[in-house]
């Protein structure tokens, strides 16, 4: 499985900007995700709008993190599966709660299952509407769909503290 997910990275790269839009306009649709865009992010300088009406796809604070998520999936094909790359994917969860990062940023389980849920959807799509041959694909979608619920898990232990 990790050799898929970093045979893919030559595929996937080109493509991981338009897959990240992808999961934000799904993360707008819906103010139940959207609000927990609008405190500042931890390493975010720049300006941040008063109410969530002033935050859209084109604000600096929303290219900040989109720009972290990119990072995030480039991480995932194309970093060896260490024990450095577990505590990498074991932060990520832990990020999205008080425990670090911004203590006043909490992103409630529920919006968390919600973004792992886009993130995944949006690879599958990706993979699925390639020119790689089915067999590839399949092997793809198996590779990132066991990733993703390993990742799921790292991000629900920080919950349950």
């Amino acid at each position: 499985d990790i050799e898929v997910i970093h045979s893919s990275g030559n595929f996937l790269a080109p493509l991981l900007p338009g897959l990240v839009e992808a999961v934000y306009r799904k993360l707008q649709a819906q103010d139940a995700t959207w609000r927990h865009f609008l405190p500042r992010q931890k390493g975010y300088d720049g300006e941040i709008p008063k109410k969530l009406a002033e935050l859209d796809q084109d604000h600096p604070q929303i290219a900040f993190r989109k720009k972290h998520l990119i990072r995030y999936l480039e991480r995932l094909v194309s970093t060896p599966y260490d024990n450095s790359m577990v505590k990498y994917l074991d932060m990520v969860g832990k990020i999205h709660t008080k425990q670090a990062g911004n203590p006043d940023i909490f992103i409630p389980v529920i919006q968390m299952n919600a973004l792992m849920g886009f993130v995944s959807d949006a690879i599958n799509q990706t993979i699925l509407e390639s020119h790689l041959d089915f067999p590839i694909k399949a092997k793809a979608v198996r590779a990132f769909s066991k990733l993703l619920w390993i990742q799921n898990d790292l991000i629900q232990r920080h919950y349950s503290n």
